[in-house]
């Protein structure tokens, strides 16, 4: 699976791809069948492309080979850009279900896998939102939607001018804003109730200079190993899932 740019549009590819975005509620302009692989009578994916009232037709297989080489499984959609929520969005969303704001922001997270992996653990782990700034990080594509297992349809996601601006904001909402990197207070001894925003750094750079001064705390996970630090979807999966267990009632 892979997606690739379309002029204004991108184009998503791979049979298990297209289903699992199809199945996510986003927003996809039409598809292209190889019509030696599907037909009207027998595929599950037209089944769900009239379902979901999304425009479809066959084609031959060189038409396919033309706009992704081939590694197309006989399917390609063209997919519009994500939807992005605003920051009151996902306060919004926590006071609905009557809860304290648990949010997770990314500071220049640029793998589009991590975003993925990161907005999957998010929503399992009953994040009400994801914060990613516009400059200098992933964006979710298509790709990430498939990463994430469709979760990034079920997790509101924003995408903001300024992170530092936006910390001091969630701040004044009265959230507290623990930043994760190696050297700061250890997770056990950080209460992680309440509303609270974890930030977490960039896979090379880790937290930039004014977003880590923006934090309440920096938040060290213990190590026991010789590695000396963790991949940011790893880090941020074990941190959101020790709030997590933190905060549901025994």
């Amino acid at each position: 699976m892979s997606v690739q740019p379309n002029g204004e549009d991108e184009i998503l590819y791979g049979r298990n791809a297209v289903l699992e975005y199809l199945k996510s509620g986003e927003a996809m302009k039409k598809v292209l069948l190889e019509r030696d692989k599907f037909s009207d009578t027998t595929s599950d994916i037209v089944a769900l492309l009239r379902d979901c009232g999304v425009p479809y037709r066959f084609v031959d297989r060189t038409t396919l080979n033309r706009l992704c080489e081939g590694r197309h499984q006989g399917v390609i959609a063209y997919v519009e850009e994500f939807s992005y929520r605003d920051v009151d969005d996902i306060l919004e969303a926590a006071r609905a279900q009557g809860e304290d704001p648990f949010i997770l922001a990314l500071d220049g997270v640029e793998d589009p896998h991590n975003l993925g992996a990161l907005i999957r653990t998010a929503e399992a782990a009953g994040v009400h939102g994801v914060i990613i700034p516009a400059r200098r990080s992933a964006r979710v594509t298509p790709a990430v939607v498939k990463v994430s297992a469709g979760a990034a349809a079920h997790v509101a996601v924003a995408r903001v001018t300024n992170l530092v601006q936006t910390l001091k904001y969630l701040q004044n909402q009265g959230c507290w804003i623990w930043g994760a990197e190696m050297d700061g207070l250890d997770v056990r001894k950080v209460d992680l109730t309440g509303s609270l925003v974890w930030v977490l750094g960039s896979e090379g750079k880790g937290l930039s200079r004014l977003v880590r001064e923006s934090c309440d705390q920096i938040v060290s996970l213990p190590m026991k190993g010789k590695t000396g630090s963790l991949n940011v979807s790893v880090a941020g999966g074990v941190l959101l899932y020790e709030t997590f267990l933190r905060r549901i009632p025994e």
